[in-house]
């Protein structure tokens, strides 16, 4: 009897020793898979990281970042759609075209409604094949279960994410917390290019020169200088424009300001950036140039734009004479990842401090 009971002590710490030993190592397994878990989410907000670096508009940005979305998390569809203060805009999707409209309307319908106002996810699905999402106007099959996530920028709503599978309850045992993670990188995302947007948009068209103002240079036109490591910025003035318009009228200084826009537009190429910087000041961004190998097509260019004459008639003896610009340039180099208003700015003060009678080209 007694051996009997050595046994089963024996059998006993042998079985809590396995229960300790297991849960021992189901803690090492969850830790690892939740640190495998973590270094994966950070991979993924690398990515993204990564892509408000590359040098794209800020539209595809987006789409790259609903992309990576699709191919890490395995997500069958995902759709983000931003609210711009007038209407809902389709950001990104890999939702065929035909069911934009609906995507677009999602705030419409009850079922996110309260989502939006609560700003709280949804989570929606059938329970059979026969079933399909309210949402889901005119198509059947395409998705069974959803999860909607309204966005939300310093407690103000501009949109939401949408993700969707052809799955009933595909998303039932997902962790809503790494959701919750990739929806506040959206987010971070979305601020963030929120800016480029606007540095992209704000510029507007001369409508004397049909050039590009200034803002050009630093948004979309930057795309174009930034292929190459380095460019060189030239800015220059019709440093008389002043005393054209005080002597022959403003009509006169404006002519003489298309003409000028013209005669550099018709003799440069489209790699390079045309704008009319500011009143009488232009800017051309020789993308991929170097400074030394500028000097003398710039030099083209001034005796071009120099040798513009606008015909007048001296109405007290009646003789014909010509009104000419007198221009002074300046260049300067840029780099790739440094801030070029820096440079415009640098090569606008010297302009603007320079000797009234200096009409030459000059390198800082």
């Amino acid at each position: 009897m007694t051996g009997f009971i050595v046994c089963i002590v024996v059998l006993l710490a042998v079985v809590i020793s396995l229960i300790v030993y297991n849960i021992s190592i189901y803690k090492k397994v969850k830790n690892l898979s939740n640190t495998s878990e973590k270094i994966a989410n950070l991979r993924i907000l690398q990515d993204f990281m990564d892509t408000i670096g590359k040098d794209a508009s800020a539209e595809n940005k987006i789409k790259i970042i609903n992309d990576i979305l699709i191919e890490k998390y395995h997500v069958k569809y995902s759709t983000i759609v931003v609210f711009n203060g007038a209407e809902y805009k389709m950001k990104a999707t890999n939702v065929d075209e035909r069911q934009w409209e609906t995507m677009t309307n999602l705030h419409t319908d009850p079922l996110f409604q309260s989502s939006i106002i609560n700003a709280t996810p949804k989570y929606v699905t059938v329970n059979n094949n026969n079933e399909k999402l309210s949402y889901q106007k005119n198509e059947m099959t395409r998705a069974k279960s959803a999860m909607f996530f309204p966005l939300y920028i310093d407690n103000i709503y501009i949109g939401y994410w949408i993700i969707e599978s052809d799955v009933a309850h595909a998303f039932d045992g997902m962790d809503t917390g790494i959701l919750e993670v990739i929806r506040e990188n959206i987010i971070s995302v979305l601020k963030t290019i929120s800016y480029q947007t606007t540095i992209e948009n704000i510029y507007r068209v001369d409508k004397f020169t049909g050039l590009n103002s200034a803002e050009y240079m630093y948004g979309k036109g930057k795309r174009t200088i930034d292929k190459y490591a380095k460019s060189t910025i030239c800015m220059f003035i019709i440093k008389n424009i002043e005393e054209i318009n005080e002597k022959y009228g403003r009509k006169i200084g404006t002519e003489m300001i298309v003409r000028v826009a013209n005669a550099v537009k018709s003799n440069i190429s489209s790699e390079y950036v045309f704008v009319r910087y500011m009143g009488p000041k232009f800017a051309i961004a020789f993308s991929g140039t170097e400074v030394e190998d500028t000097i003398d097509f710039v030099s083209k260019i001034k005796q071009n734009i120099e040798s513009i004459g606008i015909t007048m008639t001296d109405k007290k003896n009646k003789t014909k004479f010509e009104v000419k610009p007198i221009t002074n340039f300046v260049l300067a180099t840029y780099y790739k990842g440094t801030g070029i208003e820096e440079v415009t700015k640098k090569l606008e003060e010297y302009l603007d401090n320079s000797d009234k009678e200096e009409s030459e080209i000059n390198c800082i």
